[in-house]
């Protein structure tokens, strides 16, 4: 990829969502292989992932897969097998957290640096630049500014900048949460988060006051950087990455076609940018972000801190308000819709909020006009009588329509390449002549013996007509020219065989044309590593990722979390999100305090879920919250599945 270039970057869980993906305009798409891939239910064979290759390098689109768990010292092999399996199969990068992998033989294929890599700073990014990363996505509570400094810091010829810029919020610094490890054994590094960050929780101040109750104070919005695009390319940015790896067909399809206009637009008004691929897509239906799951959006901290960042009264979707309830009856209810022209279906997702504020579901098995337009009578699948304080006046939303759902149920997108085509008359026939927009070439012969149109006059007419039925294909005509001394008359079945012809060595020009990403080749000698000394919370976990960072003049080198060498209270999660600020109890919100920053110290406060008690410490200086416990002492008394050894200060070399 250029500089210049600009990638949309789409999720996929399965093969078949990642070619919808690349169908609706995916400049590039990421995908979990069969292991390692930090999503332990979006899996996929090599295979599959093969077969997704081979239609997204059609665009010169391109395959990036996951790799990106952190790893022991067993995995290490079947990890670097797997790569070469990956490397082998056609796959452009692989996306990675673990820096023992690059101690290790893998293939000489493009190594990215997963968000899991925790990169906020200039010197981490220009580190892992040196290190031989050529992608790095970015954290994603990063301002315009920070994004900026790191682009400055970096050699841009050399090393991408990638940013998260639609989909669920982690709350904690990627790669800096470990409440689900604590607390069940199951590790976010590896892939298998249990989302403590979703449940509800009350909250207590330092005098044990209660500030908040059953409030889901850790779950975030959802990222939404439509408004954002322009001044993220200015800030540096050139790969844009939507997250979802276990998200539906329709959420991916939705989502990409939404940016992919956004783009299309923003490189229509600045022609020094480009498309890092290929190919327009057209869609048969309007992209809206609203229409998927989400819990409302936010940009985060792009644009500053703000308050509202928090979906802190439900993580479900909410939906879009639809209307409101007129009268309840003991098998259905009736609502008047906000816009009269509204059509309520059957299957529609609709939901309301009770007296406690908790969202409820309310699915429709029949919906009926009730006269007067904007009426509607519906009946539920459930019985009315378990919708406590469902009644008249209740603002209703609807979170699922059904008549959107099969829209993308059904085929929504071509994506085509604009070809030009030439007919020429050769001293043995005819010559098709297929230049795509990319200046890649397809050329095939017919010999064929001059025949005279019955009607010369329309006969260039109807050569360019069949010429241009290049419907079964991925290209469009942009203009057939005829090179021809004399009117001809070519049968349609030997026209159509020239066409078809020209099409597959066009496509082999293009093939062949597709180069290889390069593997970036690592700084000599070795970079040193900004800090010489690194706790759990580099997330250290194989001997192959504590010999990298020896070689990179680390000193004293702690072992990964997941190893349970911790068992007093650490941080368990660090995140730019503060719940004190949230819910205005910030020191620095007080009206009238100057130089408040570093010297005011605000006072601990704990989050309880059940018998789950976190402590939560402010640093008020970075302006970061960490989320403080210990291990459970049934992880701990739970055998490690492969037992490692670490050393926190360097060992003594035995002298002989």
């Amino acid at each position: 990829m250029l500089p210049h270039q600009l990638e949309l970057l789409s999720p996929a869980r399965t093969a078949d969502i990642g070619i919808e993906a690349i169908s609706h305009g995916a400049d590039a798409v990421y995908i979990g292989g069969p292991s390692f891939g930090a999503r332990s239910t979006a899996d996929n064979s090599v295979q599959d992932i093969a077969r997704l290759v081979q239609h997204a390098h059609r665009f010169h689109s391109r395959i990036f897969v996951t790799l990106n768990t952190i790893l022991r010292d067993d995995e290490l092999e079947p990890a670097r097998q797997l790569a070469w399996q990956l490397y082998d199969a056609g796959v452009d990068a692989l996306i990675i957290q673990d820096m023992g992998l690059l101690e290790i033989d893998l293939p000489p294929i493009q190594l990215h640096a997963s968000t899991q890599t925790d990169i906020r700073t200039p010197e981490k990014a220009k580190f892992l630049q040196d290190a031989g990363l050529s992608q790095i996505v970015l954290a994603r509570e990063l301002t315009l500014p920070q994004i900026a400094a790191i682009r400055d810091a970096i050699d841009t010829e050399r090393t991408i900048l990638e940013f998260f810029i639609h989909g669920a919020l982690c709350v904690a610094y990627s790669g800096q949460c470990f409440i689900s490890h604590a607390h069940t054994g199951r590790s976010a590094n590896r892939g298998d988060c249990s989302q403590a960050c979703r449940l509800p929780y009350e909250v207590k101040d330092s005098q044990g006051r209660i500030v908040a109750h059953d409030k889901h104070v850790l779950s975030m919005k959802d990222n939404n950087q439509s408004d954002n695009l322009r001044a993220l390319i200015d800030a540096g940015c050139r790969s844009f990455k939507i997250e979802g790896r276990y998200k539906d067909m329709a959420y991916v399809k939705n989502i990409t076609a939404h940016y992919r206009r956004l783009f299309d637009e923003i490189l229509s008004e600045r022609p020094e940018l480009a498309p890092s691929s290929h190919g327009k897509a057209s869609f048969s239906f309007t992209p809206d972000p609203n229409q998927n799951f989400n819990r409302e959006f936010t940009d985060y901290f792009v644009q500053g801190r703000k308050e509202d960042i928090g979906a802190f009264d439900t993580p479900k979707n909410p939906g879009q308000p639809i209307g409101w309830v007129t009268q309840v009856a003991t098998d259905h209810l009736e609502i008047s819709t906000d816009d009269a022209a509204a059509v309520l279906h059957n299957g529609d997702g609709l939901c309301f909020y009770d007296l406690q504020k908790d969202l409820v579901g309310l699915q429709i098995n029949r919906a009926e006009p009730a006269g007067q337009q904007g009426h509607w009578k519906l009946w539920p699948k459930d019985p009315m009588d378990g919708f406590k304080d469902l009644r008249r006046g209740v603002q209703v939303n609807r979170n699922r329509d059904m008549s959107w759902v099969r829209t993308l149920e059904k085929k929504s997108a071509e994506r085509r390449m604009g070809v030009w085509m030439k007919l020429s008359e050769t001293p043995s026939g005819l010559q098709l002549t297929l230049t795509d927009e990319a200046g890649f070439v397809g050329t095939a012969a017919l010999a064929l013996d001059w025949q005279a149109p019955k009607d010369s006059a329309s006969a260039a007419a109807k050569l360019a007509q069949q010429l241009a039925k290049l419907g079964d294909t991925v290209f469009e005509p942009l203009q057939v020219q005829l090179d021809l001394a004399r009117p001809w008359f070519v049968p349609p079945s030997l026209l159509n065989g020239l066409r078809r012809e020209a099409v597959a060595v066009l496509e082999a020009a293009r093939a062949a044309g597709l180069e290889r990403l390069p593997r970036a080749v690592p700084a000599e000698p070795p970079t040193p590593y900004p800090e010489d000394t690194l706790t759990y919370l580099a997330n250290v976990f194989n001997d192959q990722a504590r010999q990298f960072y020896a070689r990179h003049g680390v000193k004293v080198i702690a072992a990964a979390y997941e190893a349970q060498e911790e068992h007093g209270e650490v941080s368990l999660m660090i995140t730019k999100h503060c719940v004190r600020y949230s819910l205005s109890l910030c020191p620095k919100q007080a009206k009238g305090v100057t130089g408040v920053q570093g010297t005011v110290k605000a006072e601990p406060m704990q989050l309880i879920n059940g018998k789950e008690k976190l402590t939560l410490r402010f640093d008020c200086k970075p302006c970061e919250m960490h989320v403080v416990g210990k291990i459970k002492k049934s992880v701990l008394n739970a055998p490690p599945e492969v037992p490692i050894q670490f050393y926190k200060t360097r060992p003594v070399q035995a002298v002989h």
